[in-house]
C-alpha cells in the first residue's frame, strides 16, 4: 500500500556530509510517520531518525547534533541531511512509514553510506 524508495548514499570522507532522500508513494495518507533506520555490518538494525506529520521529531544519541531529518509534504518525501559524519556512520539507510495502528511496516530496500576515515 505504501511504495518507499530512497536515494542519496554514497562514499564521503570522515567529516563529509550527505543527504538521503526518500519518496513514498502509494497511500501515503495513511503514513503518521516516516523514519531512518540503518543496518551497519555486523550491528543489529538501530533508529536513526523520526518526523511525524505534524513534524515533531526525535533522534538516537549517536546522531544528535549531526544528522537533521525533513519532509516536504507536496513531495511525499523524507530527507536526511548527515553532517559531519563518521566511520560509525557507516550503514544501509533505510526509510520506514509508521502506521497509528501497525507501527512501522512499509520498508524501503536501502541506501548504502560509507564513510571512509
Amino acid at each position: 500500500q505504501v511504495q518507499l524508495v530512497e536515494s542519496g548514499g554514497g562514499l564521503v570522507q570522515t567529516g563529509g556530509s550527505l543527504r538521503l532522500s526518500c519518496a513514498a508513494s502509494g497511500r501515503v495518507f495513511s503514513i503518521y510517520a516516516l523514519g531512518w533506520f540503518r543496518q551497519a555490518p555486523g550491528n543489529q538494525r538501530e533508529l536513526v531518525a523520526t518526523i511525524t506529520n505534524g513534524g515533531s521529531t526525535r533522534y538516537s544519541d549517536s546522531v544528535k547534533g549531526r544528522f537533521t531529518i525533513s519532509r516536504d509534504n507536496a513531495k511525499n518525501t523524507v530527507y536526511l541531511q548527515m553532517n559531519n559524519l563518521k566511520p560509525e556512520d557507516t550503514a544501509v539507510y533505510l526509510c520506514a512509514a509508521e502506521q497509528l495502528k501497525y507501527g512501522f511496516n512499509y520498508w524501503g530496500k536501502g541506501t548504502l553510506v560509507t564513510v571512509s576515515s
